[in-house]
């Protein structure tokens, strides 16, 4: 195939880039070099404001923690369920696939609600809590940034998954038990055999999760960047200031996934070498 048939076939993907992402994202930045909300006075008043204001310092570095506390929870809990997938029988495995996907299919006004139900004060998590007798009173699990974790960590649970079981699947089986035919127990095979060879799947759900977790509205109470955005274009309708927070958002979010993205390399790199 030659160079301009190549480029034909690239073209309708690139004007659909080019319309779709390129363009609103100019359009945004276009829109925060105006002082006033009428978009009638250019200047960085807004820009000013954003950045010397130390309260959209907290807000940045509480939207990159949220992040951050999303990947550890699924990391912790979507490793060992992995594993588990490995090892089950490949009827079990199309139950287990099912049901990882399945929050993927349920819309996110649905899955919040349910957290709703889970994490309220009469909610199933408290009730079963106190049943347990391990609290004497109901928890404050709704509006809480613990709540926030909680309720990502399921809704992310499919990002991290599927590309960690799409890479731990193409290991091959005979490395861990050469690993355990000289000598080398079950927790010494996994940490130093399985976690290197998987570390491609598990760094890019890192990278899904944590660019999701970190742009997700899925709370009206607890403050974060993507509420902040949404306060300042639809309730005060001051669209340059949405728009600076927009654009800190992107760069903060692309700074973070950068650096996973040239760790995960730069561990693939130590792999191969």
């Amino acid at each position: 195939m030659t160079k301009a048939a190549e480029w034909q076939l690239a073209l309708p993907l690139a004007l659909c880039f080019v319309s779709l992402f390129l363009a609103p994202l100019l359009l945004l930045i276009g829109v925060s070099f105006f002082d006033d909300d009428k978009i009638t006075q250019p200047g960085f008043g807004q820009w000013v404001k954003f950045f010397g204001d130390p309260f959209s310092y907290k807000v940045i570095a509480d939207t990159l923690l949220l992040g951050v506390k999303t990947v550890c929870a699924t990391v912790l809990l979507g490793y060992p369920l992995a594993l588990v997938y490995l090892d089950a029988p490949p009827r079990l495995q199309k139950i287990l696939i099912f049901v990882i996907v399945m929050p993927l299919l349920l819309s996110v006004v649905v899955r919040t609600f349910a957290w709703i139900v889970m994490l309220g004060r009469e909610g199933v998590v408290n009730q079963l809590l106190l049943s347990l007798g391990i609290i004497s009173e109901p928890l404050r699990l709704l509006q809480t940034e613990l709540g926030l974790v909680i309720s990502l960590t399921q809704i992310e649970m499919p990002l991290m998954l599927l590309p960690l079981i799409s890479v731990m699947s193409r290991l091959d089986p005979d490395v861990p038990d050469a690993s355990d035919a000289l000598g080398a127990s079950r927790w010494r095979t996994l940490f130093t055999v399985i976690v290197p060879l998987s570390m491609p799947g598990l760094v890019a759900g890192c990278l899904l999760v944590f660019a999701s977790s970190t742009t997700a509205f899925i709370s009206q109470t607890v403050i974060y960047l993507p509420l902040l955005i949404w306060q300042q274009s639809l309730v005060v309708f001051n669209w340059p200031f949405a728009a600076v927070a927009s654009i800190a958002l992107l760069v903060s979010v692309l700074t973070v996934v950068s650096a996973l993205s040239w760790l995960g390399r730069r561990s693939s790199g130590h792999l191969q070498g």
